[in-house]
């Protein structure tokens, strides 16, 4: 689910009974829980709402969710090399970034 440019995931606690929402990309921790989707919706609106709204009462700026964009700068002698790799992979520069930076961070963060 979106809201506001934040995202959710939700998780069943089948042993009580509910579902459990956290906003993801954002250092703070946002979570919400609800019986329904219906009602886990509007919870996690509900949520976002209110974390933008104490954001406001002590005058400081929310944390916002990662954007998607990744400045990047290296050597022209990379870049060639990062241009010919991604080509015989068959992909495009930014996809073949994505797929080997993805990879990596993977292994280094275990999840």
């Amino acid at each position: 689910m979106t809201y506001k440019g934040y995202t959710a995931s939700i998780e069943v606690d089948v042993d009580a009974g509910i579902l459990f929402g956290r906003i993801l990309d954002i250092k703070d921790v946002i979570t919400f829980k609800a019986r329904t989707i219906d009602e886990a919706r509007q919870e996690f609106q509900n949520s976002v709402d209110e974390y933008l709204a104490f954001c406001e009462e002590l005058g400081e700026e929310p944390d916002k969710p990662f954007s998607g964009k990744l400045p990047f700068r290296t050597t022209p002698e990379n870049h060639r090399r990062i241009f010919i790799a991604a080509k015989k992979a068959g992909k495009s520069i930014n996809s073949w970034m994505d797929e080997v930076l993805t990879n990596a961070a993977k292994k280094v963060t275990n999840i």
